[in-house]
């Protein structure tokens, strides 16, 4: 099996279609990264992957709007199309596995991200499950007494 493991941006707001019964969500993420070429300036090189997933769980596309960070992983495949000039493109693209919401935009800002609010802290997998929003640890009583301590 090959997997893909995708953190970018969503570039557009998904979309749900019922295909023979079941439901798909269909989405763009875009990752972009810098480097710097030969004559030491510096570069960016952004790669879309269309991601299509597949379940009838589909609570969590309310919260895939465009500009959210997302990561996404599932088995790659890349598509070939007929151009409108007649040359072939390709495109590459995932069958989602798992998608688990990092972020949205910040209001005001063009590249920050905030993690606040339960939209943001949220994460979804095929299973269903949603993890609740980071509040840090449990707290822990420390008044068991006695010396069963595992070390």
């Amino acid at each position: 099996m090959i997997k893909l493991q995708v953190i970018g941006n969503l570039g557009r707001d998904c979309t749900v279609n019922n295909v023979n019964g079941r439901s798909v969500m269909n989405f763009t993420v875009a990752h972009t990264e810098r480097y710097r070429d030969a004559q030491g300036n510096q570069q960016d090189k952004t790669i879309w992957v269309d991601c299509a997933y597949w379940s009838d769980r589909t609570a969590v596309a309310p919260y895939l709007k465009k500009g959210t960070q997302v990561y996404v992983e599932g088995t790659p495949e890349v598509r070939t199309y007929q151009k409108n000039d007649g040359s072939t493109g390709a495109s590459l693209s995932m069958r989602v596995l798992n998608v688990q919401l990092l972020g949205a935009r910040s209001e005001g800002q063009g590249g920050g991200y905030a993690q606040g609010g339960a939209q943001a802290q949220q994460g979804y997998s095929q299973g269903g499950n949603y993890s609740a929003p980071a509040m840090g640890p449990a707290p822990v009583s420390m008044d068991q007494g006695g010396d069963d301590l595992p070390f």
